[in-house]
């Protein structure tokens, strides 16, 4: 399933590129994009393990931007 969020306190497009790489390597994500400059994360996943695709996601985006949010 494809699914769009929209990220709050994305600051650095190094980070958000270390976060795609990061979040495109949990079990269950097909293809994830996370673009700067939309401020948005595009993620094609798993419809069943999606939830907690998403609470590892949002956990790997406060390692790398401690502010960052993905607003479900």
């Amino acid at each position: 399933m494809k699914k769009v969020f929209k990220m709050e306190e994305l600051e650095c497009a190094n980070c958000a590129a270390k976060m795609e790489a990061a979040i495109s390597k949990l079990e269950g994500v097909e293809k994830v994009s996370i673009s700067f400059m939309t401020q948005k994360m595009i993620i094609v996943a798993d419809d069943e393990k999606l939830e907690s695709i998403m609470d590892e996601a949002q956990k790997i985006c406060k390692r790398f931007e401690p502010d960052c949010r993905i607003v479900r």
